[in-house]
């Protein structure tokens, strides 16, 4: 039994010469999930948002689109950060270019985020 004043000598036990591996096979696993998060879901989203990109810079006077909020109407005027869209006879509204969602009859550019 240890008392006050008996010294206690706790011994540990000498690590094994082979060890758990070399220090980078270790970090495989944690490598090869960052993989797998790479590859499903950062690069498909930047592609995503390349292609919205694109889409957006590409608008012109003409295009019957849709906004996100889900307005139809037809581009009168193109500002940098903004269109106008008739959206009825002598009805015209300015939105932000980044509401639009996708050109009138065809699926959307832009996918909302209750879908993902």
């Amino acid at each position: 039994m240890l008392g006050i004043g008996s010294p206690a000598v706790f011994a540990m036990a000498a690590p094994s010469p082979g060890g758990s591996g070399p220090l980078w096979v270790q970090f495989l696993p944690f490598a090869a999930i960052l993989a797998i998060f790479y590859f499903v879901i950062l690069l498909p989203m930047k592609r995503r948002q390349k292609k919205v990109q694109e889409f957006r810079t590409a608008l012109k006077v003409g295009d019957k689109v849709i906004t996100t909020s889900g307005i139809y109407g037809v581009i009168t005027k193109l500002n940098a950060r903004s269109i106008q869209l008739q959206i009825a006879d002598k009805v015209r509204v300015e939105v932000s270019r980044a509401a639009v969602g996708g050109n009138q009859g065809e699926d959307p550019v832009v996918q909302d985020s209750s879908s993902m």
